[in-house]
This record gives structure tokens, sequence and C-alpha cells, in this order.
């Protein structure tokens, strides 16, 4: 890894990374995000008694379009034709585990695109279950896995 930072010019100015030199590569990303909550919360979206609705296909498509929306929210982001985004939510018996996959064939990488898409998914899920649990915890946003580009592949865990 370099211990560069690509958004810091020379002076300690933050920039927009140039990519307009690099080749276009087809790139995925997958990221996760875990909320926590108490069962009784976990049971109330698994049976749809939330007073707003469908917690997880809310969320899904709060997700994707998050993605979709990434370079109007992380200022340095670079604006991506996103090929694919997928947003998978799996309840548990306390907590809904969100795992997001983001491609695009582009000059750069869909990471932040992948980990804004479960960040906001997970923000969707609290926003639509605060009424019964405000305790509720996001304590996962993470990149899980990218590929493409010259730096290659890169899993967590390796």
């Amino acid at each position: 890894m370099s211990d560069r930072l690509t958004h810091v010019d020379e002076s300690g100015a933050a920039r927009m990374v140039d990519v307009s030199d690099k080749p276009v590569s087809g790139r995925l990303a997958r990221a996760r995000a875990v909320i926590e909550m108490a069962p009784a919360t976990a049971r109330a979206i698994r049976e749809a008694t939330l007073s707003k609705g469908d917690a997880l296909g809310v969320a899904r498509i709060a997700g994707i379009l998050a993605a979709k929306r990434t370079d109007e929210l992380i200022p340095l982001c670079h604006p991506l034709p996103l090929d694919h985004v997928d947003v998978e939510l799996r309840l548990e018996d306390d907590r809904v585990i969100i795992e997001t996959v983001a491609r695009t064939a582009s000059r750069t990488g869909v990471e932040m695109e992948a980990m804004t898409a479960a960040s906001v998914a997970a923000l969707t899920i609290y926003d639509m279950a605060k009424a019964i649990d405000r305790g509720m915890r996001i304590t996962t946003v993470e990149l899980v896995e990218k590929s493409g580009g010259k730096s290659g592949t890169w899993r967590r865990g390796e």
C-alpha cells in the first residue's frame, strides 16, 4: 500500500484525483453494514408490522439510489456510470446484515458507491424502525472486496 494520500496535493490541499490517463477497466466492490436491534424490532421488521411499512424493501431501494448519488454526497468522488448495484438484506435474531455490490467499467473504483449503498440502507432501517427502537446501532460499515484497476483485487481478511 502506498503511504501517499491521493486526494491531497503537494501543498496539503484537498483535490479531486485526475483519472483521465487511467485505462477503463471492469471494477467491482462489495461492502457490508450491520444494524443491531432488539429482537422485538427484528420481529416487527420480519412480520412487516412497522407503521412505515416494508423496511427491508424500502432500504434496498434507498441503498441503490444512494449508490447512484455517491458523487453528490462525498465531495471528491467521481461520478461513475454504474452498470449494476445490488443490495441484499438478511434479517437475523437481533440484526440486519446488509451486503452490497457495485459494478462499473470506468477509470476509478466503486468502493465508495458500495459502502454508501450499505450505509444508507442501514440508516433507512433505522429510520423505518426508530419509533419502536431508538437504541438500534449501526455497528459495521466496511469494504469486503474490490477488484479491477491497477491495484487489482483486495479482500478483507487476506
